[in-house]
């Protein structure tokens, strides 16, 4: 029998899914998971098997017998249903990680969104009056008085904080620009494709490395709708350069009547050199200096919920807040609990470090992390004797998600290197791959050849050490 007759046999043989749903072990799944779901996993079982019988007839498939079926129904379901949102971790020395969620919310946040989250609250409600209300009441006082704003507004993150901001007082107007601001934030959205998203016309001005405030004044005419800065956090540009100083652009704000937006990106709102850092500026200083707008993200230096905060002039404010996009992008519940909350411990500034565990993080004694390392090191290096190469190593951690890019922050980790040198350039990969199929995966970084587990962001090593001694003696590391 050809190879063809014998596929078209096999098709024949796919019995119909009602057939499949009387079988007994096939009901115990429909009780334990739903009819629903079976139904579909078998129906993508056929589909798959019917898919790959016409794109490879030289194969060898195997026959779909009811015991096959219900094997691979079995399979199907669990992969299907199972969580795939898991904990991890973090020993990548990456303390803003956005595949990871960027920043962890404070014990304070996460009470308050349990108690908001899991009852009804007066997210929108006047109790006062009875009636309707402004669900941003909970969290403008505080960031007025943090920023030292007129007025603020908030939305579901900054890329949408600086789109609102563009259309609102610029839509079909141009927006002045510096060539070397011009920047992609990340996964391909670039501050172009936002602002031609926003219905503005880009006016980009001056050279990548020079920015003079003549290249503004020149480009100033009777369609220009206002003046943009942009931080450019994710990168630095070092050598011969030259950018205008926002008190001069001020002052040219103020001569033409245009708005001078400054997007932050970061948001630090408190002064980092307090936690050994180097200073960045704050929206407090941006506005103090006279800039009429500021944007920044909430999950980033601030330590909160994702969303992007707009704070400046109360008549700028005002006029975003009726934009009929404000509705699109505002934000829900979560991010009003956790982020009044946050603001809450930045009104106790002895509370800030001791708290928000982003800044926690960064502050954290480097003499501490080694201890440790040290205590660590000394439970699983039995494990790795004679196999693998593990010591202490000094490290250096970054803030990761496009902040303070030129910042190493001085860290101590474990260094895993392969004894021999036989395969010891994929050794890295393949150790690194067996740590993240771990129950509670384990991610470090791949440096110099070795694998490095960097403990800034690791407080509680109880997990971690757990996890390394679950890896058999045995096993071919």
């Amino acid at each position: 029998m050809k190879k063809t007759e014998i596929v078209k046999s096999y098709l024949s043989l796919i019995p119909p899914v009602h057939k499949i749903l009387n079988f007994t072990e096939v009901q115990k799944l429909m009780d334990q998971y739903g009819q629903p779901v079976v139904v579909n996993a078998i129906r993508r079982i056929f589909h798959d098997y019917r898919k790959s019988l016409k794109k490879d007839t030289k194969k060898n498939h195997h026959k779909l017998s009811s015991d096959y079926i219900i094997k691979l129904l079995k399979k199907t379901i669990i992969l299907e249903t199972q969580d795939t949102l898991i904990p991890i971790l973090n020993l990548s020395g990456i303390i803003l990680h956005s595949n990871f969620g960027r920043a962890i919310l404070p014990k304070l946040a996460l009470k308050k969104i349990e108690e908001v989250l899991g009852s009804n609250y007066n997210i929108e409600y006047d109790i006062e009056t009875g009636k309707r209300s402004d669900r941003e009441i909970h969290i403008e006082s505080k960031l007025c008085s943090l920023l030292g704003a007129e007025a603020v507004t908030i939305v579901n993150n900054n890329a949408a904080a600086v789109m609102l901001v563009l259309n609102t007082l610029a839509r079909r107007k141009e927006v002045i620009i510096s060539r070397g601001e011009l920047i992609e934030i990340g996964g391909s959205f670039r501050l172009p494709d936002i602002m031609q998203s926003s219905n503005c016309i880009l006016r980009e001005i001056a050279t990548t490395n020079i920015t003079n405030l003549s290249d503004y004044e020149d480009a100033i005419n009777t369609k220009t709708g206002l003046i943009f800065k942009t931080y450019s956090s994710n990168f630095t540009i070092n050598g011969y350069t030259k950018s205008v100083d926002e008190k001069d652009l001020v002052s040219l704000s103020k001569k033409t009547n245009l708005p001078l937006v400054v997007d932050l990106g970061s948001g630090a709102i408190v002064d980092l050199s307090k936690v050994g850092l180097k200073f960045e500026p704050t929206p407090y200083d941006k506005l103090k200096e006279g800039v009429d707008l500021v944007t920044f993200s909430g999950d980033k230096l601030m330590g909160g919920p994702q969303c992007g905060i707009i704070a400046g002039r109360s008549d700028l404010i005002k006029k975003i807040k009726k934009n009929a996009m404000k509705r699109a992008m505002r934000c829900d519940k979560f991010t009003i609990a956790a982020l009044s909350s946050i603001l809450k411990i930045y009104q106790d500034p002895k509370k800030i470090v001791e708290e928000i565990p982003t800044l926690r993080f960064l502050a954290r004694p480097k003499e501490d992390i080694k201890k440790q390392a040290e205590r660590v090191f000394s439970k699983i290096e039995p494990i790795f004797r004679g196999k693998i190469k593990i010591k202490i190593i000094n490290c250096f951690s970054q803030m990761g998600s496009g902040t303070l890019p030129n910042l190493s922050i001085p860290s101590v980790g474990i260094s895993f290197q392969k004894s021999t040198k036989k395969n010891s350039g994929l050794f890295p990969i393949e150790f690194a791959q067996k740590l993240r199929k771990l129950p509670t995966p384990i991610i470090g970084r791949i440096k110099d050849g070795a694998l490095v587990l960097d403990f800034r962001c690791l407080e509680k090593d109880t997990d971690l050490i757990k996890q390394l001694q679950s890896l058999k003696m045995g096993e071919d590391l």
